[in-house]
C-alpha cells in the first residue's frame, strides 16, 4: 500500500538541532527536504554581493524579486544556487549570518520567499519536511504535522560552538539570543510556535533521540492516529 504524502513543518530557533533532524527524518522516511533558512541566507548573500544597503529596508524591498534562487530538495545532498551560482558555502559566512535577520524582516522579501517555499512544498509528490522559523504559522499553516523544537540557550550555544570550532561560548550564546529577539519581534511572520504544533525540548536529548521522536510523530500522522 502506497503511503500518503505528508507535509511536515519543523520550526524553532538556531541550535535546536532543526537542520540535522529535518534532513535525517526526510532521508529515513523518503521525503523531500527544504531548508528555508538557506533561502533567506541566499537572498542576503545576493544583497551583499550587489552592494545593497542592508540598513535601508526600501532599498532591499526594491530588489527583493531580482535574484533567481533554486533549492535542491534531496535531503542527502541539499543544494542552493543564486542566478546559477552554487552558494551553499558562501551563505554560511559570518557576514551573511550577521545580516540575514535584517534582510528577512523586510515584508517584500518574506512575501517573495514564502511564495517560493509554498511552490516547492506543493510540488513534492512524496511529501516534504520543511524547516524554518515561520513554517507552521505562516508558510504552511495547513501542514499535516507541525513540530517546534526548543532547547536551552546554554545547550544551543554549546552545539553551535561545536560547529564553529573554537568560538567563545558566551559570545555565541549572546549572538543566538540577539537573533532570537530579532526574529521573534519582527512585524512580518515572526518566529513563533503554532498553536497546534508539537513542542519537543531537545536540551537533554541526543540527536538520534530527537530524530526518533520526530519519525514516530510523522509515522503516527501517516497512520491516521
Amino acid at each position: 500500500m502506497e503511503r500518503a504524502a505528508v507535509i511536515v513543518a519543523i520550526d524553532g530557533p538556531s541550535g535546536t538541532g532543526k537542520s540535522s533532524t529535518s534532513k535525517a527524518v526526510a532521508t529515513q522516511l523518503g521525503l523531500s527536504y527544504l531548508d528555508t533558512g538557506a533561502q533567506y541566507r541566499a537572498i542576503t548573500w545576493w544583497m551583499v554581493n550587489n552592494g545593497i544597503d542592508i540598513d535601508d529596508p526600501s532599498a532591499i524591498a526594491a530588489v527583493a524579486g531580482k535574484a533567481e534562487i533554486v533549492s535542491g530538495t534531496d535531503p542527502s545532498a541539499p543544494s542552493i544556487t543564486v542566478d546559477g551560482t552554487d552558494v551553499a558555502g558562501p551563505i554560511r559566512t559570518q557576514e551573511v549570518t550577521s545580516k540575514v535577520s535584517a534582510v528577512s524582516a523586510v515584508p517584500e522579501v518574506r512575501t517573495r520567499i514564502t511564495e517560493l517555499q509554498r511552490s516547492i512544498a506543493a510540488g513534492a509528490e512524496n511529501g516534504i519536511v520543511v524547516e524554518g522559523r515561520d513554517i507552521g504559522t505562516t508558510v504552511l499553516p495547513d501542514a499535516d504535522l507541525k513540530i517546534f523544537l526548543t532547547a536551552s540557550s546554554e545547550a544551543r550555544a554549546a552545539r553551535r560552538n561545536g560547529e564553529l570550532k573554537g568560538a567563545d561560548v558566551n559570545a555565541t550564546r549572546e549572538a543566538l539570543l540577539k537573533r532570537d529577539a530579532a526574529d521573534s519581534s519582527r512585524k512580518t511572520s515572526p518566529l513563533a510556535k503554532a498553536d497546534d504544533a508539537v513542542e519537543v525540548d531537545t536540551s537533554d536529548l541526543t540527536l538520534q533521540q530527537v530524530i526518533e521522536c520526530v519519525v514516530t510523530l510523522v509515522e503516527e500522522k501517516r497512520a491516521g492516529k
